[in-house]
């Protein structure tokens, strides 16, 4: 399952583990095909069976699963530990150049390579009200390349985290009011999907730096995120702007 059919089909399901399959498979294709994901800072209403706080969903060998969860190693595993220290995606590896890890902290990554999981990259999350979520993506194969994969990881992680967040939230919390972001907006979000800095965004629109920025904060602010990334992937998931395969890939006509 491809990134598309992944937004296609997540916006049509009510259901964690229908969703968490979705995510399998999809980061499978990358080769990325063990995966946890967890809500670090605040108690998620909705996880699959197993999972104790703050895990949510995990898929991975199942020596390892009842390994960690037996000895409750999400206490002391330095991705739940520090992933509030990334702005952005990180590799395991770089934990230990990062940060000076306890002796636990290193065992439960060296555990974690012998059972299976290698060349780790997690995603911090951040929501409303200093909320903080991660998902983790592991793969079984030596020769995976996380960094060369980062980028559509970010994105579907990110399409995971909102469509779950729809499927946990209460019914009676339901928005009763409808986005709307004008047309400069829009097309700021466009060339973000692009991965164009706000300088490069102002030379192709002809406006300044400035006034994109207004405009991708106004965006945010409507959209109630608290990043560009966040605010993209939900403008996407409410079909305020057009997702397609091939925008991650080549310019889109703003």
């Amino acid at each position: 399952m491809n990134l598309f059919s992944f937004v296609e089909c997540a916006s049509q399901t009510q259901s964690l583990k229908a969703l968490f399959d979705l995510l399998v498979s999809c980061a499978s294709e990358e080769g990325f095909t063990e995966i946890a994901y967890g809500a670090l800072t605040f108690l998620e209403p909705l996880r699959l069976p197993g999972c104790p706080p703050p895990l949510v969903a995990m898929k991975a060998p199942p020596d390892w699963c009842q390994r960690y969860l037996e000895r409750k190693y999400y206490t002391v595993d330095p991705v739940v530990r520090r992933t509030p220290m990334f702005a952005g995606p990180f590799l395991w590896d770089e934990l230990a150049k990062a940060h000076q890890l306890q002796a636990c902290e290193q065992r439960v990554l060296q555990e974690a390579k012998e059972a299976g999981l290698k060349n780790g990259v997690s995603v911090p999350l951040f929501g409303p009200l200093g909320q903080i979520s991660v998902i983790s993506f592991a793969s079984c194969f030596d020769d995976a390349d996380p960094q060369a994969n980062v980028r559509r990881l970010k994105v579907l992680a990110w399409h995971f985290h909102i469509a779950f967040a729809e499927i946990a939230k209460p019914s009676d919390c339901a928005s009763n009011g409808k986005v709307s972001l004008s047309e400069r907006e829009k097309d700021c979000l466009r060339w973000v999907a692009e991965g164009k800095s706000s300088w490069e965004i102002g030379k192709i629109l002809n406006v300044s730096e400035n006034t994109v920025n207004f405009h991708v904060k106004n965006a945010m602010r409507k959209l109630g995120t608290a990043s560009r990334t966040h605010g993209l992937v939900k403008a996407i998931r409410l079909g305020l702007i057009e997702f397609t395969e091939p925008a991650l890939t080549k310019p889109m006509v703003a």
